[in-house]
């Protein structure tokens, strides 16, 4: 085939594209903006213009949406909008779109105040918890963004999509991380023990294996999140960290080895303490049944700074959390993790051999 008639032919099968920046709170959540042309929400974005490139168009779209200069190196997806996939109007003989989605980063407070929306184009921005997307955007715009959103968190790279949705879906696509109302948690934590006076409600663990990642779960049919750990019974005796070890058990068959406590959160709503420990994971056993939900959870292994992007512990709280978890990792003798990488299923036994040390309390 000649240039020409090539050249032809591939103009014939031209696709539009587009471009859109992804950008959350220090919350984790997105940054939606509201226009006068639609009814659903948007992410910052539009078409790629001739002869440009989407990394550029997705800068200049910020520039010029929201009056923000920023550099876009950083791609989470490339999505294949087909025909069928977008509800445009017969007379717009939309061919079908390929739209990338790029990494705006976390936005402080003193960069969502400097935000100045484009007069007669952008009526204002929010911020969305992700499991409110569907509700606010089309639904192939929600899908995308929670697409991107989970390969942020997963730190494996881009991520290609049709229609909104991975063609190599990960464990979080799977089970829908995000897409389940986060429980709003934003609790003081304090480091130091009990006081008198408050009843131990609940154990939680930071149970780290030896690369320096701790176990999360999910549960199957909602994709909510939570630490191994739970609610105090009257066989626990009320030793906080037998309810800890109990729980792990009974959730995610897990063992743990050597602990450290962490400290607590106070309950405003009673005199109650939540605790939190950081223990050594030892071995995981065949996934079953967790007797008190009657879920058999997704177990995973997640860096820490991972770990927290599925809670909503409130900005300053989350990092407390997140500095006691690494006291005691340190503690434990645990390296960090490398952030980010891959979040990883488990799903065959693992045992991981470490010897116990000495102060090791292990009921």
């Amino acid at each position: 085939m000649k240039d020409e008639a090539y050249g032809t032919l591939r103009a014939s099968a031209a696709l539009w594209a587009g471009t859109s920046v992804l950008i959350t709170n220090r919350r984790g959540q997105v940054l939606l903006q509201r226009v006068g042309y639609r009814p659903t929400r948007l992410l910052p974005g539009g078409a790629v213009d001739k002869g440009e490139s989407p990394a550029r168009g997705a800068a200049r779209e910020l520039k010029e949406e929201l009056g923000v200069a920023a550099a876009v190196t950083r791609g989470l997806a490339v999505d294949w909008v087909s025909p069928a996939g977008r509800a445009a109007p017969p007379v717009m003989r939309f061919p079908g779109e390929l739209l990338h989605v790029f990494d705006g980063g976390v936005w402080d407070e003193d960069r969502i105040a400097a935000v100045r929306p484009a007069p007669g184009e952008i009526e204002g921005i929010e911020f969305a918890e992700p499991a409110d997307l569907p509700s606010l955007m089309s639904p192939g715009d929600a899908r995308r963004v929670l697409s991107a959103l989970r390969a942020r968190i997963n730190g494996a790279g881009p991520v290609f999509l049709e229609d909104g949705l991975p063609i190599a879906p990960t464990v979080l696509d799977r089970v829908g991380a995000l897409g389940t109302a986060r429980a709003c948690h934003h609790l003081p934590f304090h480091p130091g023990p009990v006081p008198a006076g408050l009843t131990v409600r609940q154990s939680w663990v930071w149970a780290f294996a030896p690369d320096g990642r701790v176990l999360l779960l999910f549960e199957p049919d909602t994709g909510a999140p939570c630490l191994p750990g739970g609610t105090a019974e009257p066989e626990d005796g009320g030793d906080p960290l037998v309810t800890a070890v109990r729980e792990c058990r009974e959730e995610a068959t897990a063992e743990l080895g050597e602990t450290h406590y962490l400290g607590y959160l106070s309950d405003p709503s009673g005199p109650r303490a939540r605790v939190r420990y950081a223990a050594v994971l030892t071995s995981l056993g065949e996934a079953a049944v967790d007797p008190a939900t009657g879920q058999t959870y997704v177990r995973v292994l997640a860096t820490p700074e991972q770990a927290l992007e599925f809670f909503d512990w409130g900005p300053s709280e989350a990092a407390e959390q997140l500095a006691a978890a690494h006291r005691g990792r340190t503690l434990l003798g645990i390296p960090e993790a490398v952030h980010p990488q891959p979040i990883t299923e488990i799903v065959r036994p693992t045992t991981w051999e470490r010897p116990a040390r000495t102060g090791s309390r292990i009921p």
